[in-house]
Parts: C-alpha cells; structure tokens; sequence
C-alpha cells in the first residue's frame, strides 16, 4: 500500500504542477474557520493532516475544543479559540476565568500556538443588553487572568462584531458605529487601544449582494473587473466591497478617537448553495469570491486606506456544516466536503489522510479523477 501512495502522491504532484492551479506555500498567509456545527466531521486529527497539506498555519475555532488543540500540537498552527457567548457572564469573575485558561490554554500552549482568544462572538448585534454589558468586564477578566498567568505577551483577548454594528457605512470615509451600540463600543475600543489587540469583523458582501442583486455590481463583491466606486470624500477608489467594508469600520474607530487598533477579518465567504430566494448562492460565485479573495492575499494587498497594511483575513469556513440552522446557505460555506473532496477548486490543493487507506476502488476512482483533470488541463492549454 505504501508503494500505491508514493505512485499516487507523484501522479498528485504531476497534476498540480499541469494544472497551474496551486498558491505557493509560503507567502499566503490566509486563516481558515473550522466550524464542528456538523455530524459527519472528519476527526481532527484527520484534519491537521488535510489543513498541512493545503500549507494552512492559520485556524480558527468557535470553543477550544480539547481534541482539536491536541491533534494539532507540535504541527506549528497558529490557533485562535474562543469562549461562546453563553460563557461570557462567567468570564466577569476573574477566578473562573483563571480556571478557564488553566483547563484550556495552559497545558496546550507549550506544544500549541494559541495566540488570540474572542470573547464571545457578534454580541453587540444581538438583542441581549445584558450580554453587551457584560461583554467588556470578561475580556478584561480574561486578560487579567493571562498576566497573572503569564500568557498575556502570548495571547491576545478581542472580541468578533458584525458588520451590523455601524450605523453608516458610505461611503467608507464616512464610516460610523450605531448611537444605540457607542456607549459600548468606545470603551471596548479604549480596552483595545490600551492591551494592543485587534479588532475583529466578520464581513461578508455576499450578504448586501443577497439583499440587492439590482443595484449592488456583482463583479463588485467578486473581485472581478468593474470601474469601482469613488469616496467623494477622499477620493480613493474602491474596486471590491470587502476593501470598503474594512475602511469603514477604520473610520468608524477614528471618529471614536483612535487610530492605534487593527482591523483584521475574522470571517468572509461566500456560500455554494442556497434557497431558491437567496440571490448568488452558487458554485461559480463562491469559487469566484474566495477565489480572487486568495489571489488579493498572495498580493498581499492593503485596502485604500490602508495600503501598506496588507489585509488579515480568515476564510469561512473549512466544511460545509450540516446541523447550522437558518437557510440552505448556511450549511454550504465550507471550501470541503466532509469526506476532504473541494466543493470547488480554487487552488489550495490538498488531500484528507486516510483517504489512500480506502478500498482499491475508490483508489482507481481517484486516479480517475486526476486523470479527467489532467486531459482538462491539456486541453486547455492547446486552444
């Protein structure tokens, strides 16, 4: 068997090399969320595998699950976990906090490289204020209980937002958080400002393309070609919403007084599938969104505000999850099948281990597919 994996890796690397198709392993630093909303998941180990040979050092988890931060230890991932907003409350007391990163931070992060932890995720666009109150006490809790630790060098403590927390969002200069969320947001932005952490957006132009595909371009959202659009204020020309997104969450914390905080992306995508009345939920869409997305990182492109800065973003998602409720597009993010196959090709080319231990038959089927990809390429090339 190891003889069929060897041939089988060398006819792999054959057709990546034809195919023309692979980002080089260094220089793209794109994170990835790795939901488990799903009952048909690979288990992690599995995964490590798979995310190694995609040349992926970035992942983000929504807990900190115990048997993900194991089967990644010692592979040099980079991890970001998170503590769910049903546990936000709790992290107000800084004891429980401590216990909280002796249990699930401390005996990983000598092998694993746990860097960030978000408190609680899009809480100041929901409806509990209690919650938002309670938000910045735990992530002041936490990063306390991290200098008493020691970990605080180590680790940042943030916090993810919807983008539905600005109240103006064009054009970008113009940027502006919502009146009824400001009380909460600048002293959130005052606790960033002063441990030196980023600020999270989960920024999605999928969303705004849905809800007006007459009059938002959708070579706009996709990185395709367009004419862009012009702030009037600064003049900067934008080219993609996701840029201008990014630049108007960078104003809206300027008019709140700082210019000291990164603002990184904490999710985008785009989903392959959708309800009948989810506009631009599709395959070709997708592959174009987070296929272009890819090519601006290896760029290593800033936004017009920001040029210098190259953008910092993590991909949603690595699976499709079939147990997210809500729309059909909901359990259609993922860049995997549950099973390692792509949903589409967008040139992070890599394989689930596990897959060469299946019978011969389904080995044949992959040479097969190889193959098919192989003559598609060739004949490509000689149109």
């Amino acid at each position: 068997m190891e003889a069929v994996e060897r041939l089988f890796r060398r006819h792999l690397l054959l057709w990546l090399l034809l195919s023309g198709q692979v980002f080089p392993s260094s220089g793209l630093r794109v994170g990835i969320n790795y939901g488990q909303i799903a009952n048909n998941l690979p288990p992690p180990t599995r995964v490590a595998g798979l995310l190694g040979s995609l040349n992926i050092s970035r992942v983000k988890l929504y807990d900190a699950d115990q048997n993900v931060l194991g089967a990644f230890m010692n592979t040099n991932v980079e991890f970001i976990i998170g503590i769910g907003n049903e546990n936000v409350s709790s992290m107000m007391d800084v004891s429980k906090a401590q216990a909280w990163l002796q249990q699930h931070v401390q005996p990983y992060i000598s092998s694993a490289r746990i860097t960030c932890i978000t408190v609680g995720n899009e809480v100041f666009s929901g409806n509990d204020t209690t919650l938002m109150a309670n938000l910045l006490p735990a992530m002041q809790s936490v990063y306390q209980a991290l200098v008493s630790l020691g970990l605080d060098k180590q680790i940042n403590v943030t916090t993810a937002h919807s983008l539905a927390i600005l109240g103006n969002s064009f054009p970008p200069s113009s940027g502006s958080f919502r009146q009824d969320l400001a009380e909460y947001i600048q002293s959130t932005l005052n606790f960033h400002s002063m441990i030196k952490s980023p600020f999270l957006i989960n920024a999605y132009p999928y969303f705004a393309y849905k809800a007006n595909p007459n009059v938002i371009s959708l070579p706009y959202v996709l990185f395709q070609p367009n004419p862009g659009v012009v702030d009037p204020n600064t003049n900067l020309n934008y080219d993609n919403m996701l840029y201008a997104q990014v630049d108007s969450v960078y104003a809206a914390i300027e008019a709140m007084g700082h210019t000291d905080i990164d603002v990184r992306i904490s999710e985008t995508g785009w989903p392959s599938r959708g309800d009948p009345d989810e506009f631009g939920a599709n395959l070709q869409n997708a592959a174009a969104y987070n296929g272009n997305l890819l090519q601006r990182i290896s760029m290593k492109q800033g936004t017009p505000l920001r040029p210098s800065v190259p953008i910092d973003v993590y991909v949603f998602a690595l699976f499709n999850e079939n147990l997210k409720p809500g729309p059909t597009s909901e359990r259609n993010y993922g860049l995997f099948y549950p099973d390692g196959t792509q949903v589409y090709n967008i040139g992070l080319q890599g394989y689930l281990p596990g897959l060469l231990n299946s019978a011969p038959s389904n080995l044949w089927g992959i040479y097969r597919l190889f193959f098919l990809n192989i003559v598609a390429v060739l004949a490509t090339m000689l149109q």
